[in-house]
């Protein structure tokens, strides 16, 4: 009897390899003192091991995302080049997320884990939304840092006139779909 209870159990729940599917809405808003700016990767990898009941999303056991940081585009040239410059991205090619603990229910989850941005890794914590469609799992949230939390001096231009703020917002929109 336990034996059919547990296979029934593990036919129930199952955890399922995902993958990023292409064209994940990757930003990072800031300002500084002459304007507020954005930049944009559509581009990013990314894998993840989820606990699915049914087709219905339940939980997440792992989960990372890779950018290359010079996808991060924001128009302008010489903002680009700032940006890789203060990233020094000769270096630190790659910016990360892993995943340590995803906890909530629904729509409404908060996510605990460690960003690595400029070669530093940090913890962060923020509350995301998740929605299903089909077999895919989209994840939609954002985060509020500090340049200087990952050691990066903010970028100035024009002799030091125009100044970046320390203050900057990293957004996504990511969807998953099933390994197949």
């Amino acid at each position: 009897m336990v034996i059919v209870l547990m296979s029934i159990q593990w036919s129930v729940e199952a955890q399922v390899k995902y993958t990023l599917a292409p064209s994940p809405e990757l930003k990072v808003e800031g300002g500084s003192s002459l304007h507020d700016w954005d930049m944009t990767s559509n581009t990013a990898k990314g894998e993840g091991q989820f606990i699915m009941e049914g087709n219905q999303f339940k939980g997440v056991r792992s989960l990372q995302v890779t950018m290359e940081a010079e996808s991060l585009k924001s128009g302008t040239r010489g903002l680009d080049a700032n940006a890789y410059k203060a990233l020094d991205t000769k270096k630190n090619k790659e910016v990360r997320f892993t995943l340590r603990e995803l906890t909530g229910s629904g729509s409404s989850y908060q996510a605990k884990g460690d960003f690595t941005i400029a070669g530093v890794t940090k913890p962060a914590s923020f509350p995301v939304k998740v929605s299903q469609n089909g077999n895919r799992v989209t994840f939609e949230g954002s985060y509020n840092t500090k340049l200087t939390d990952y050691s990066i001096d903010p970028p100035t231009a024009l002799l030091g006139t125009v100044k970046t703020r320390d203050e900057i917002t990293i957004k996504f929109k990511a969807t998953f779909q099933p390994n197949n």
